[in-house]
């Protein structure tokens, strides 16, 4: 490829965006992870001074009697759903088995059969203590109790012709008033109906409202819990637009407006709570535990409801416990296909390349090609055809800037300093050749949205977990070629991927071959940057997953082929000398902004030379 000083500039300011970029996310995140921590650390030792001694098993025995007087004390009318046993159901649609519990009446566990954890176990969406889901009832005039407290009855189970499952807990009050817990689930969904239907809801409710608390603990799913929670979020539609905030760290966020549903989003999987009829406010809050723990991130949602102001309330709600996979979240058409991050920030326009081009070609390789290692390259090919005029513009501005050097050298030499003079006889003599100088720069330009489109779709793409292709045990995954007993800083990490070598030495040879063929540019630090630019990928590409790796590894390998054929085969210079003396030969017509850069140019010159000449008096 015969560049020129605009490509290497095109070059260079991918550079600088993916080092800036990524150097920010990372010492943001770095930053307040530190901080966190401290905190925690100082809490934690002020609390080990001064708690007294006691003994554990004391302790969880008086706060189940104190727990159980509690709910007595508080069920007023529902005392007969104060004390009971916890009892199990197990319901299964082909996608997930879920297991529900009639204490609260609400879901315990949910996994997914067809998705593995990093253990090789099923992927498990709840099950732990602190899952939790219910809202809080007047149990008699001056008491009240929060439902997931209360022991419903065992549940009717009605299986419906369609295949639908329809699981009904009921809770019944002494003096009439009653609660029931009735839950859909339909074959081959992810998402299940649950609705509240309340006898007496006037009674229940204090002024109709229903305040639900829904507690969502993420587990780790993936190999790099670090690397997963970066990927975390907070998910929402509110007033129907759609919005996240990054939850790496932890967030928050009060609803103000109607919320038609809010989800806790990992990397590939999600938790979600609808209202069909939309909350009308609340407020979430989601935390991540420290870099031992094996959660993800936790949140608790305080969604409030206005119910009208009648003795009988049914309550459509939903909830989804499944993959952000962009077909199956689209189809229930309440703009959850957006949890699936195809693209955000200043570059959120990318997602409509993956949703309208990557996504769709990535399927239709997959649907008959079972390795998704060569789904990848197939997807690099077709990318890189799309791309080829692009490419071959390049590489004909290079040509074209390489038979103009000579002209260029004999310009530098005659105006020596004269940068303004320079530059206009630079312009001119590009205008008379028919050559535009920021050829070679664009089509590099071009290269970062395709860029970040690829990292986004590798980053979210489910079908990935788990498929191994050469070396690469998980492409959505790094693959690990040696285990370092030490971490190295900036975010290369304690391990080295093999991917990541084949993608950098790559680009290493398409630099060394662009360099060759380029005379020298003078400037020390023009002529090294193109080295210096495949070593910084080392370090932005190590932690990133084997397929976006072996995608840049594949498309390199084209780039320096198309690089060798083009200009020895394709790509005759004598005829493009010809045909700029041709050009030069044609009358020119000045462009209105040609006109007006002139105008610019030559004043400048003139103020120049005024001030040459003063200078030149004192």
């Amino acid at each position: 490829m015969k560049t020129d000083n605009n490509t290497v500039i095109g070059f260079v300011l991918i550079g600088i965006l993916f080092i800036g970029y990524f150097w920010f996310s990372n010492r943001q995140q770095q930053a307040i992870l530190q901080e966190r921590k401290r905190t925690e650390d100082s809490l934690a030792r002020v609390k080990a001074l001064t708690a007294p001694t006691v003994n554990p098993a004391t302790v969880q025995l008086d706060s189940l009697k104190r727990d159980s007087l509690n709910n007595i004390a508080a069920a007023g009318n529902f005392q007969s759903a104060a004390n009971g046993s916890e009892k199990l159901t197990v319901v299964d649609n082909g996608l997930i088995k879920i297991t529900f519990t009639n204490k609260g009446a609400q879901p315990k566990s949910v996994e997914l059969k067809n998705y593995k954890s990093y253990d090789s176990t099923n992927v498990v969406m709840a099950g732990s203590a602190f899952d939790n889901l219910s809202y809080t009832i007047n149990t008699s005039a001056n008491q009240s109790a929060p439902t997931s407290g209360l022991y419903f009855n065992s549940p009717v189970i009605a299986k419906q012709p369609d295949g639908r499952q329809i699981i009904s807990y009921n809770l019944q009050s002494a003096d009439g008033q009653s609660i029931t817990h009735q839950f859909i689930v339909k074959p081959n969904d992810y998402m299940i109906d649950w609705n509240i239907i309340m006898n007496g809801a006037n009674r229940l409710l204090t002024g109709n409202s229903l305040n639900i608390n829904w507690q969502v603990q993420a587990h780790k799913q993936q190999s790099d819990i670090k690397y997963e929670r970066t990927q975390s979020r907070l998910c929402y539609v509110e007033d129907n637009s759609y919005d996240y905030k990054n939850a790496a760290t932890g967030t928050a966020e009060t609803f103000e407006k109607p919320v038609n549903w809010v989800s806790v989003k990992q990397q590939f999987f999600n938790a979600t709570l609808v209202a069909k009829n939309n909350f009308n406010s609340g407020e979430v809050t989601v935390t991540a535990p420290d870099d031992t723990s094996l959660v993800v991130e936790k949140a608790i949602a305080n969604m409030k409801m206005q119910l009208p102001a009648s003795a009988s309330a049914t309550v459509p709600l939903a909830l989804y416990y499944g993959p952000n996979e962009f077909n199956v979240l689209k189809k229930y058409n309440l703009k959850m296909e957006n949890i699936r991050d195809l693209g955000s920030g200043m570059f959120s326009f990318v997602k409509y390349i993956n949703r309208f081009i990557i996504i769709p070609v990535f399927d239709f390789f997959a649907s008959f090609i079972g390795n998704y290692g060569w789904v990848i390259a197939l997807l690099t090919i077709f990318i890189r055809l799309v791309t080829s005029p692009l490419t071959y513009t390049s590489y004909l501005s290079g040509a074209k800037m390489k038979v103009l050097r000579p002209e260029l050298d004999a310009l530098k030499k005659k105006f020596g300093d004269d940068q303004q003079g320079f530059a206009m006889q630079q312009m001119k003599l590009f205008r008379e050749a028919g050559v535009n100088p920021l050829g070679g720069c664009i089509p590099a330009i071009l290269q970062i949205p395709i860029f970040f489109a690829l990292y986004s779709f590798f980053n979210s793409e489910i079908s990935l977990r788990g498929q191994s292709f050469l070396w690469a045990k998980d492409l959505s995954s790094y693959d690990v070629f040696a285990k370092l007993p030490f971490s190295i800083p900036f975010g290369f990490g304690d391990h080295i991927s093999l991917f990541t070598l084949t993608a950098v030495i790559t680009s290493f040879l398409i630099s060394i071959y662009n360099m060759s063929m380029t005379p020298d540019q003078g400037n020390p630090v023009m002529k090294y940057m193109p080295y210096f630019f495949p070593f910084i990928l080392l370090f932005i590409f190590n932690k990133l997953p084997s397929a976006l790796t072996w995608y840049y590894t594949v498309s390199n390998l084209i780039t320096l082929i198309l690089q060798f054929v083009i200009q020895n085969y394709i790509i005759n210079h004598d005829k493009i000398l010809v045909k700029i003396e041709q050009t030069r030969k044609k009358p020119k017509v000045k462009s209105k902004w040609q006109q007006r850069y002139d105008q610019v140019m030559e004043s400048q010159k003139k103020l120049q030379d005024i001030k040459q000449r003063t200078d030149n008096k004192r």
